[in-house]
């Protein structure tokens, strides 16, 4: 039997997908991410946007002409937030955010009894309150994504993943060390992941370096995912400096670099206080590569307010934007409390501040003469992969005599290539 497993959303989801795949092919389940022919499809959904939250429920109609009889199970944090959409889709089976691993069970079920199965079986479990362990995935042969931690207190008003994925609770540590440690040795890097990696504890206590330090003696590259302001401080960058191993680029959420804003939006710093971690981050790691998210048009954001933002992108100087237009999200308190803004002017933000991005980023590449780069692919003519600081880096193929995937090279960074740069190798490192 095949089971197609589709995933939306964060690299979490991902990581969990992953997880249910390598239970399932134990099993001896045949399994697939890609939307295809398959008996079962399992659709692990996302909420963190109403349109995120329409593609979840789009996604079973796409399976269905794959295949009109194929069993759909829908779990994640569209159907958390709204099992109801799904069950009105005649789908097999819904669950939430936690438990995935039972998917399994129910699908162990329709191999043995076929359609005797149960229809329209809801099983959204009450969100738990200590991490969850069970879920582990399969790695790669390159690049390993390790998740350490689910849920988040920040309760921003514009978010609802809190009310979706519950309060933040951390991995032990040793469940950890002990996955990397199993990682296949041609695996050059792990990345952490989780719905909020800087709220990290161990026994309540902040533990985020604590961890790296301990990754750090598997001598692999470690790059971080996505990380708050409240995490920057001397002590964690300093720390940060002194690993041999880690990769200097910091996703760093911004959102707005409006005060006023951001107060909007229940998030627990200032432009000032942002703009002194960024500083401290290049204090340490002057080539730091600092992405951000920003959401435009959030409520009742004037021009004024927006223009504060584009100001403040432009002198924190990113190496990338990833830029949003706010998405109104029943349950949150901004949908509550404030008005929304018309499409048209969200887009028109959107547009302005990703040409800021797009020149921001052109230049922090063009200030990078050398990286090293850890070869992931070859599409057509180059070898791609990323640098340390996040830069993607095209190697023209033909003029190489052998494979340089799963490779680390030096490379001599020539000039500007669609999102990235063309590169000279240097030197081959392993």
């Amino acid at each position: 039997m095949k089971i197609a497993i589709l995933t939306l959303g964060c690299k979490v989801n991902k990581y969990e997908s992953d997880a249910l795949a390598e239970n399932l092919t134990l099993k001896g389940y045949e399994t697939t991410d890609a939307l295809e022919a398959a008996d079962v499809y399992v659709i692990n959904s996302c909420a963190v946007t109403a349109e995120a939250e329409k593609k979840s429920r789009q996604m079973i109609a796409r399976c269905r002409k794959f295949n009109a009889e194929a069993k759909i199970f829908v779990c994640g944090c569209a159907s958390q937030n709204n099992p109801q959409q799904f069950l009105d889709k005649d789908v097999e089976y819904v669950s939430g955010v936690a438990g995935k691993l039972k998917i399994s069970e129910y699908i162990d079920n329709f191999a043995k009894n076929g359609k005797k199965m149960p229809k329209r079986a809801k099983k959204v479990a009450k969100l738990p309150k200590e991490y969850e362990d069970e879920l582990i995935a399969k790695q790669s042969r390159i690049r390993a994504y390790i998740k350490i931690q689910d849920g988040c207190n920040n309760f921003c008003s514009y978010c609802i993943i809190p009310y979706l994925r519950g309060r933040s609770r951390s991995r032990e540590i040793f469940s950890i060390i002990n996955e990397a440690n199993s990682l296949d040795e041609n695996i050059k890097e792990i990345v952490l992941t989780g719905i909020n990696v800087t709220d990290y504890k161990i026994d309540g206590q902040p533990a985020l370096l604590t961890l790296l330090e301990q990754l750090d003696r598997l001598g692999k590259r470690i790059r971080l995912g996505s990380v708050e302001d409240t995490v920057v401080s001397e002590e964690f960058i300093k720390g940060l400096s002194k690993l041999n191993n880690f990769c200097p680029h910091f996703h760093l959420s911004l959102q707005s670099g409006c005060d006023s804003v951001l107060k909007r939006m229940n998030r627990h710093y200032s432009s000032n206080q942002f703009a002194h971690s960024v500083a401290l981050i290049r204090k340490y790691f002057p080539n730091a590569g600092i992405t951000t998210d920003v959401i435009v048009g959030f409520c009742d954001e004037s021009e004024e307010e927006f223009t504060t933002t584009c100001q403040f992108v432009k002198r924190v100087k990113f190496s990338q934007l990833h830029v949003f237009p706010y998405s109104k999200r029943e349950g949150t308190a901004a949908a509550k409390l404030y008005k929304d803004l018309p499409k048209e002017v969200k887009t028109k933000r959107v547009q302005m501040l990703e040409k800021i991005g797009d020149k921001l980023k052109r230049r922090f590449i063009k200030q990078n003469k050398t990286g090293k780069v850890l070869i992931e692919e070859q599409q057509g003519e180059y070898f791609v992969g990323y640098t340390e600081n996040y830069i993607r880096v095209y190697i023209p193929a033909e003029k190489q005599n052998d494979e340089l995937i799963n490779k680390i090279l030096t490379v001599k960074l020539k000039k500007l290539y669609k999102d990235g740069a063309i590169a000279k190798i240097v030197r081959k490192m392993n």
